[in-house]
């Protein structure tokens, strides 16, 4: 999952990445199948030099950034 966001990023921008877990489980995802996994992708993303700014992008920023940006612009 950590080579996928890397591929992500490197194509998009950090800017444009955001990351969710299948909460009740199933996803698929080998090492991350469901949202009890999230701190061992947090670290293997630290461990691959994503800082705590970069992570904060990365689980909500930017997210929250484009849902306030929606909201704004529904008036």
């Amino acid at each position: 999952m950590a080579r996928h966001v890397d591929h992500a990023v490197a194509r998009i921008g950090i800017e444009h990445v955001g990351l969710s877990s299948d909460f009740d489980g199933g996803g698929g995802v080998q090492g991350w199948k469901d949202a009890s996994e999230t701190p061992g992708l947090t670290q293997a993303l630290r461990d691959r030099g994503y800082d705590e700014a970069a992570l904060r992008l990365l689980w909500s920023g930017n997210f929250l950034r484009v849902w306030r940006a929606t909201e704004a612009a529904a008036g």
